[in-house]
């Protein structure tokens, strides 16, 4: 790898992929701040502070292949490569039984976090694929739900089961052009979207249960370990989770 690393975070004004973009510029990588709402990643890139290495953020929808393409070319002319990129923007829905979901709400979600992490992907594989030295890594946010659903989250459970696959494919195919690909599955990470889960969410059994949660900073620690790795090492998936969410017992 290069002594100067670039990385890109999608959904860098929020959450956890603000909390990853921040822990990625104080630990020395060039960091990509992506988002749909310019101020609130020019917000984001302030609340950093001072690092010695350099925040950029650019605005895009990810669901637009165009708008994609625009910001690996923005990337390309500011830094000269594609390092890191984490995979991280993604939308839900409250909890709904399938009948009941509207169309366009599956096509949003799928547009985001499927079609989205695609385009990113195939963007960065392109880039990783042609530049010198060549390579690089892709980190995809998976989710605790590409293992196990929550109750009515059909459009957000199938996606990310979706991701792995892709995590998967992208593992093998990278092989031949030295990137890697791994997938993070995070479970009750502390955020305004996870804010419910203290309160009450539903449960398998039909109740309402508030939910142990962690500090988002867990999720950022561990997206650094995995970028950190050189490039012949991959955590090709890894569970960071609350430790006493239920996730591993009967539903």
């Amino acid at each position: 790898m290069t002594e100067q690393r670039t990385a890109i975070v999608t959904g860098a004004g929020t959450g956890i992929g603000k909390s990853v973009a921040t822990a990625l510029l104080k630990a020395g990588w060039n960091t990509v701040f992506c988002g749909r709402r310019k101020s609130v990643l020019d917000a984001a890139v302030a609340e950093a502070g001072r690092t010695d290495a350099k925040a950029l953020a650019v605005a895009c929808d990810i669901s637009k292949a165009e708008q994609v393409d625009d910001l690996f070319e923005t990337v390309a002319e500011a830094f000269g490569r594609v390092d890191l990129l984490f995979n991280n923007a993604g939308m839900g829905y409250k909890s709904t039984p399938i009948d009941e979901i509207p169309v366009e709400v599956w096509n949003d979600i799928v547009g985001v976090n499927l079609t989205g992490s695609f385009l990113c992907a195939r963007a960065a594989f392109g880039a990783m694929r042609k530049q010198r030295p060549m390579g690089g890594r892709i980190i995809n946010n998976g989710s605790v739900s590409a293992y196990a659903p929550r109750p009515g989250s059909v459009p957000y459970t199938a996606t990310k089961h979706a991701i792995t696959g892709l995590t998967k494919t992208l593992a093998l195919d990278g092989r031949p052009y030295d990137i890697a690909c791994g997938q993070i599955d995070i479970g009750n990470a502390l955020t305004d979207m996870a804010q419910p889960m203290t309160v009450g969410v539903p449960q398998a059994n039909g109740s309402i249960s508030a939910e142990a949660v962690m500090d988002v900073q867990r999720v950022a620690d561990a997206v650094v370990h995995m970028a950190s790795l050189p490039l012949d090492a991959n955590v090709l998936f890894m569970t960071v989770m609350a430790t006493k969410m239920p996730f591993v017992g009967r539903g």
